[in-house]
């Protein structure tokens, strides 16, 4: 239904990179979210009430928490389609983050109330009387909530929503505590075992978990995650597939929402390149980065030594000695002081994150390594990089 509606509601709907157009898919799923939870409030509701269920109410509750939620999505998108202004001159783009970490929070008072009323339920329990309309119902719920799920899950991946992506994990927590309470209407009703208040205990657990992994699935970008390992790999394709640049470095990705990532690389070129040239270049790769990868880029030129058999010699033997001691170390921006008595050795070296040796170890024994295969005559001077690009 929503790819039906997407192609006849939506102008270029497959132009997911078009802010307009993610703009509308949010609003037309939103839409649709709040229609088919409202229904499904009501028919719970009529459910719960008629055979006095705490479960079947408590969950038709969820739903209208649910239809909430994606007014709150649909809300979200819309205002993250708004255009950079004066204030904001990166735009909007991460209210959709934020609206996501609304709806984990729904998640999470909503598991709440369920598990408070479950308990209630189980210290004072009381007749529960389930007819076949409350069967049929749960059944139907089961299904819409499954098939909302496949939907939002679709368009997560289309459009890379994390608010979406937390919008389908919550229709999947839905549809199996719907099922949950499904299985306790069934032995409720066939074996007048009465397990009403302990299946919603399990049912608000289980939602509660779903809400915390939403939540950190929205913070982690609003709190600045490294990028995704494919855009990367783009990046190092795209700005090496140029021959005026002989490597990468210190890439920084700044993401102000879906589609609106701005990043800063330093791009090596040859010291000896005529500099208008290399500048013309570079000026076409950020040009390339913004058509290609949607965008904003800014390169910094560093200039190194290519043709220098000694200098290159050198280099490759400190690059040995940095792979003896992990595999893992990288260096850039290598350079050679020579003087009369000392030739200083100038480069940066990155390390992961979570490296087992601190700075100062790295320094030291990086120096001391070079000094060891080198001679008494070299002296490393070392600055230490973290590896934004990978994390």
């Amino acid at each position: 239904m929503i790819g039906f509606l997407a192609k006849h509601l939506i102008r270029d709907y497959e132009n997911v990179t078009d802010p307009k157009v993610r703009q509308a898919y949010g609003i037309l799923c939103g839409t649709v979210g709040i229609v088919l939870n409202v229904c499904l409030f009501a028919g719970k509701f009529l459910a719960g009430s008629i055979s006095h269920s705490i479960s079947i109410t408590a969950d038709a509750f969820n739903n209208l928490s649910d239809a909430g939620s994606s007014l709150v999505t649909l809300a979200g998108f819309k205002m993250a389609g708004a255009k950079p202004d004066l204030g904001h001159p990166f735009g909007h783009g991460r209210i959709e983050y934020i609206t996501g970490l609304i709806v984990s929070g729904a998640i999470l008072i909503m598991a709440f109330e369920l598990v408070k009323s479950s308990v209630e339920k189980i210290l004072h329990p009381q007749p529960v009387a389930y007819g076949t309309l409350a069967l049929v119902i749960l059944l139907v719920s089961v299904g819409v909530k499954l098939y909302m799920c496949a939907y939002n899950r679709r368009i997560a991946g289309r459009l890379n929503s994390a608010a979406m992506r937390a919008t389908a994990l919550d229709s999947l927590s839905d549809s199996c505590a719907t099922l949950a309470v499904f299985a306790a209407a069934l032995v409720g009703k066939y074996t007048h075992v009465t397990i009403d208040g302990y299946c919603g205990v399990l049912v608000g657990l289980f939602i509660f978990y779903a809400g915390i992994k939403a939540a950190k699935e929205t913070l982690d970008p609003l709190l600045g995650q490294a990028p995704d390992p494919e855009f990367v790999a783009e990046v190092e394709r795209l700005v090496l597939s140029h021959e005026a640049v002989c490597g990468i470095h210190d890439l920084i990705v700044h993401d102000y929402g879906p589609g609106r990532r701005f990043l800063s690389v330093h791009a090596e070129v040859p010291a000896d390149g005529e500099i208008l040239k290399l500048h013309e270049a570079i000026d076409h790769i950020e040009g390339e980065l913004q058509e290609e990868l949607h965008c904003a880029a800014v390169i910094h030129m560093d200039p190194v030594v290519t043709d220098d058999e000694r200098i290159l010699n050198l280099k490759e033997q400190v690059l040995s000695v940095l792979h003896a001691i992990d595999s893992s170390l990288t260096m850039h921006d290598f350079r050679v002081v020579m003087g009369p008595t000392q030739n200083n050795l100038i480069f940066d070296v990155v390390v992961p994150y979570g490296f087992f040796l601190n700075e100062k170890e790295t320094v030291r024994t990086v120096q001391l390594r070079v000094k060891e295969k080198l001679g008494e005559g070299y002296h490393c001077v070392i600055q230490i990089d973290q590896a934004y690009g990978n994390g």
